[in-house]
């Protein structure tokens, strides 16, 4: 039987067009994200099957890529429980991860710590476009900041970045899981229904109020604190005034230095940015996982038609592990999304040198193959990127793929002389 020669489903081989610019936007990221004082960390890709499923993972614990024990350990025959079977899986995200890895390290670890992590992830989720089975993210996060100061500077150094990705008019919208709690408290909503009530909020951009309202009735939830509740979206506008309306409407069931925490981080974020955005206020956004307590924030553009990037506060993950809980927020690049709407949009990184190439004809001797390779290591020496290749049959064929890849000179070397094209 032949082999497969196409990659498992959901995933991608990368031909050197993509994987230029995958390495030239990590290096934007490192550079970008290192100048707000990130440094970079590392975590394996298999973790305890425990870690990643403690329910704070949301769906995503569902898309887990599990795997068998090893050995003597794997006892197929005497397994009641997939336990039995299962003590590790590749991680689904990189949060869970980081989290143990401070609680591993937090003595050896600056405080507040200012985490840059970029590595792959793997979900068993349905392939589409933007979205594969393995993929990378790229995350930043700060551990043991309390205050806004650690959602400003995530929003401010994301934002940066994708604006030297020459990525404009873009939205960051944001919320609080308070905020999203204070409104279903104030419909009249019970407080262990609030999770059942924001998986269909969550809704709102694909079946809009109308929908909503009718899953939530559907659910046995009464017409009266259903209605209530929906008027809130109505009265709610999407900026500062938004914010102090929920403040002053929601007294009671909204901590208002929550509303407060809510307009710092906007105004700041307004007035320190270095790229082309908006900042909305979205009381209908939620995400999913559920280790968010408190602040949420999303990337969204136009041209994709949906997040680019996400994240949030969770302060009760690293407690999970430590009996100790830390302020913790952090900010995620659709690392896969970027990329593939800079190969849509026809990117081309910036080059630092000149592109040269030179050709060998067959047969050439030593002392001119020498010679060639003493001009490619002067032309290295200077900043250049430099191919020596074996000259074609059909030259000119060679030439064109080589300047529709980008090398500007290219010299001709023959067995006798080495003549410029």
């Amino acid at each position: 039987m032949a082999l497969k020669k196409k990659p498992v489903t959901g995933m991608k081989d990368m031909l050197p067009r993509e994987m230029e610019i995958r390495d030239y936007v990590i290096q934007m990221i490192k550079d970008t994200y290192k100048t707000f004082g990130f440094t970079s960390m590392e975590t394996p890709c298999v973790e305890h099957i425990e870690n990643l499923c403690s329910k704070q993972g949301g769906d995503n614990e569902k898309l887990i890529f599990k795997i068998l024990k090893r050995g003597e350990k794997l006892k197929i025959d005497a397994a009641k429980e997939e336990i039995d079977l299962v003590d590790g899986g590749l991680r689904y995200d990189l949060t869970v991860p980081l989290a143990r890895y401070y609680a591993n390290h937090a003595n050896d670890l600056p405080s507040p710590f200012k985490a840059l992590q970029i590595g792959n992830v793997w979900r068993a989720d349905r392939p589409q476009r933007g979205r594969f089975r393995q993929f990378m993210q790229c995350d930043i996060d700060i551990l043991g900041e309390p205050g806004n100061l650690a959602e400003i500077e995530l929003i401010l150094a994301t934002t940066a970045m994708l604006g030297k990705m020459d990525f404009h008019n873009f939205t960051v919208r944001i919320n609080d899981r308070n905020i999203l709690k204070a409104m279903a408290g104030y419909s009249g909503f019970k407080e262990e229904d609030y999770d059942e009530v924001f998986i269909i909020l969550d809704k709102m951009d694909k079946i809009g109020a109308e929908g909503v309202g009718a899953e939530l009735v559907e659910m046995g939830y009464t017409q009266e604190n259903v209605d209530t509740y929906l008027a809130l979206f109505d009265e709610i506008s999407g900026d500062i005034e938004g914010i102090r309306y929920c403040k002053e409407k929601l007294k009671g069931f909204l901590d208002e230095k929550i509303a407060d925490g809510m307009e710092l981080i906007i105004s700041s974020v307004e007035s320190a940015k270095e790229a082309d955005f908006k900042v909305e206020f979205d009381p209908t956004m939620v995400r999913g996982q559920s280790y968010y307590t408190g602040t949420i924030f999303e990337v969204t553009m136009d041209e994709f038609g949906g997040s680019v990037a996400g994240g949030g506060r969770y302060d009760k993950m690293i407690g999970k592990f430590t009996g100790q809980d830390t302020p913790a927020c952090g900010f995620s690049i659709g690392f896969e999304r970027i990329v593939m709407l800079l190969l849509e949009n026809g990117y081309e990184v910036p080059r630092k040198g000149e592109k040269k190439a030179y050709l060998i004809e067959k047969g050439m001797h030593q002392a001119g193959i020498l010679k060639v390779l003493a001009m490619a290591k002067e032309d290295r020496a200077q900043g250049r990127q430099v191919l020596i290749a074996n000259m074609k049959k059909n030259k000119k064929f060679q030439k064109d793929q080589l300047i529709a890849d980008g090398y500007e000179n290219i010299t001709d070397c023959y067995r006798d002389s080495v003549e410029q094209l």
